[in-house]
């Protein structure tokens, strides 16, 4: 989703209150060590199928975070990305993106032969071309499915059937809705006939039996796409790396669990339109504010269920990261209602969302929860308060720190210690090309503020996220590179061309010796 503006240069940095008797504990504590990350989203791993996937490059990574004594892989969410391609607008919170499966793995499982892969193999290899992935691997996961069946081969991760069984909840409504989405040609849920438009329904539909091989075939990919998954987890924890994946406040109007749930969300009884959604409001940076869209979570009907959909969203989060970093955090403390037919986020109104009663439902079902809170833009009281509450790591952005002056909460020397720096998420400009496009203001602060000339202005980042209170610094992979601003992965408010760049494998095998010998170096002097 698009991120709301960076906290002001005067508001200060959230921090817990000072211990008394009478204060209650937060409800988390996890983050008690030093350590360094790196962000890099599966989709720009380098190969020759489109796309990265989970193959031989994703254990080469892992080898070089392990080389250069960084503990966690920060990862953008999983799941099947649909207009826009961005992972943070999925058809489903619980499903795993297809584009992300290894086909040519499926070969020696007689799953496919060597030159289906051929039309994959034609496509770029800098870049993700995603209307061409989505033309040829699509049929050719159906092919590997009909396969499967035809040829009765072995099952590669284990036993379809109880995969099935045991993502039955989520699985079965998103197969539905992915084999109806296929019948309607990509048409949205909410055009769908009436008797289709919500997953009870649709279960008593005269399509059913037409329906029955798509949906298998979407399990089969699911099944895939969660066994390839589990040996990239397994290698990473044989290296000693922990996977950061991010979990989105809101979920998409086209989106299984909306069409699943629509009793959860303002939709319309009737039409099963959306009555409101989320945005946030006109500010400094943007007059008529961002008009996001998604729909609304009726959080009286949440609550009167005792969270159940969150906690089993959140405990699907658990099955895939070993950290979670929860998306647009104040949200949980108020968030934007936006009255539909309104076409801008100027008229709408603050409302209140569950606040600390959600954390204290996951705390029940989770108390070792590891949670990031993403507790970016204009913060608040209440919501430094619900932060302090919880107890979660807020975040800090380098790229925000050089518009004002020494005040400035997101400068390293005002981190504490129970937060994550970054140079810049997947949302900024790369730092170098942030540099480069920055006012002479920022840039002159940041040559005096760290006593450099600017030319290696992407490490001095680097060098100053270790280099801080925060016990957590994720470093992206295009700063690791110092790569300019056509490394950039998004541009918030930009619907298309987002997500489409990949870094070369050669690119990273440079990394190896001198730069992996000097992180680790970086991580041995500033404790991580």
């Amino acid at each position: 989703m698009k991120k709301p503006t960076a906290r002001s240069a005067t508001t200060p940095a959230p921090s817990v209150p000072a211990g008394n008797a009478a204060a209650p504990l937060p409800l988390f504590h996890w983050l008690r060590t030093r350590g360094a990350g790196v962000l890099l989203h599966p989709t720009a791993l380098p190969g020759d199928q489109g796309v990265g996937v989970f193959d031989a490059h994703a254990l080469r990574f892992l080898d070089f975070l392990q080389q250069a004594g960084v503990k966690y892989w920060q990862l953008c969410p999983l799941g099947p990305t649909g207009y826009g391609d961005s992972p943070y607008a999925c058809f489903s919170a619980f499903a795993g993106n297809p584009h992300l499966i290894d086909l040519a793995a499926l070969v020696p499982h007689d799953l496919l032969d060597e030159s289906d892969l051929a039309p994959l193999r034609a496509l770029p290899a800098d870049r993700v071309d995603f209307g061409a992935l989505h033309e040829k691997k699509r049929p050719l996961l159906a092919l590997a499915y009909r396969n499967f069946k035809e040829r009765e081969v072995a099952a590669p991760y284990g036993e379809f059937e109880a995969f099935k069984h045991r993502h039955a909840a989520w699985l079965m409504p998103f197969a539905y809705f992915t084999a109806l989405k296929e019948h309607f040609n990509g048409a949205s849920w909410i055009e769908w006939p009436a008797e289709l438009r919500d997953f009870a329904s649709a279960q008593q539909s005269d399509l059913r039996a037409l329906l029955e091989e798509p949906i298998e075939r979407c399990c089969f990919a699911q099944y895939l796409f969660f066994g390839q998954w589990h040996l990239i987890r397994t290698e990473a924890r044989a290296r000693g790396i922990e996977i950061v994946g991010d979990l989105p406040i809101f979920v998409a109007l086209d989106s299984s669990d909306a069409w699943s749930n629509p009793g959860l969300f303002e939709l319309d009884p009737q039409t099963k339109r959306p009555v409101a959604v989320a945005g946030v409001p006109p500010d400094y940076f943007s007059a008529d504010g961002q008009l996001w869209g998604n729909p609304l979570y009726r959080w009286e009907a949440h609550r009167a269920e005792g969270y159940r959909w969150w906690i089993e969203r959140m405990r699907a989060a658990f099955a895939l990261y070993d950290v979670v970093r929860i998306d647009h955090f104040r949200g949980f403390d108020t968030y934007w209602r936006i009255p539909l037919p309104a076409t801008t986020a100027r008229v709408g109104e603050w409302r209140p969302g569950p606040g600390l009663e959600l954390f204290r439902a996951f705390q029940r079902e989770f108390p070792e929860a590891r949670i990031i809170a993403e507790d970016l833009g204009d913060l608040t009281p209440g919501v430094r308060e619900l932060l302090a509450q919880t107890g979660l790591p807020g975040m800090l952005v380098l790229q925000f720190a050089f518009g004002g002056d020494a005040t400035n909460s997101y400068l390293p020397h005002n981190a504490t210690p129970n937060s994550v720096i970054y140079p810049g998420t997947h949302d900024n400009d790369t730092t170098l090309g942030w540099y480069r496009t920055a006012g002479e203001h920022e840039r002159d602060y940041v040559r005096r503020y760290f006593r450099v000339s600017g030319d290696a202005v992407a490490w001095d980042f680097l060098r100053a996220a270790y280099a801080s209170a925060s016990r957590l610094a994720v470093i992206p992979l295009h700063d690791v590179l110092s790569l300019d601003s056509a490394a950039r992965f998004n541009t918030p408010g930009k619907p298309e061309g987002n997500w489409q760049w990949r870094y070369r494998a050669g690119e990273l095998e440079k990394l190896f010796g001198g730069t992996t010998n000097y992180l680790r170096e970086l991580a041995q002097l500033y404790g991580r």
